[in-house]
């Protein structure tokens, strides 16, 4: 014994530092603003999706070593099948849910794309005004971004 009702190994224990909590990696995603004449298309997710039944633009994950632009390109043909030229980044957003899920939000004005949008995957696809947005129940990581847009401060849309 080391001290008073210790042994060696509670000693040893107790001298170790303490583990914090590992910070969480952030995932990275590219999302499209795709507009036609007035409206911009917003997609909704499946029941069966993280965060079911939420609004969001259409896009997804940027994998290890892809770049933005890159990485929605291959998403909108996924999602939509559409053959999409990438515009200007719009916004950049960081959001956390919780302690543990950190998400960057890259989002890209689409004025140009070929092929007839399909919904491939979504339950549910609109067209819809930037005023409207706000009475959708959109992921909660947009929701900043989609007061810009609803005030009209997204001038990186206008064509």
């Amino acid at each position: 014994m080391d001290g008073p009702g210790m042994t060696r190994s509670q000693l040893v224990l107790r001298s170790l530092p303490r583990k914090s909590a590992p910070v969480p990696a952030t995932v990275r995603v590219a999302a499209a603003v795709i507009r036609q004449s007035e409206k911009i298309l917003i997609c909704q997710r499946t029941r069966h999706q993280t965060m079911p039944l939420k609004w969001e633009f259409p896009g997804g994950k940027i994998e290890k070593g892809e770049q933005a632009r890159h990485a929605l390109r291959r998403e909108l043909d996924e999602e939509l099948g559409i053959k999409a030229v990438i515009g200007d980044q719009i916004a950049r957003v960081r959001h956390e849910y919780g302690e543990r899920n950190r998400v960057e939000i890259r989002f890209f004005a689409v004025h140009v794309y070929t092929g007839e949008i399909e919904n491939r995957i979504f339950r549910d696809i609109r067209w819809v005004r930037p005023g409207e947005l706000s009475i959708y129940d959109f992921l909660e990581a947009d929701l900043e971004f989609i007061k810009r847009l609803a005030d009209g401060r997204g001038n990186a849309l206008q064509r």
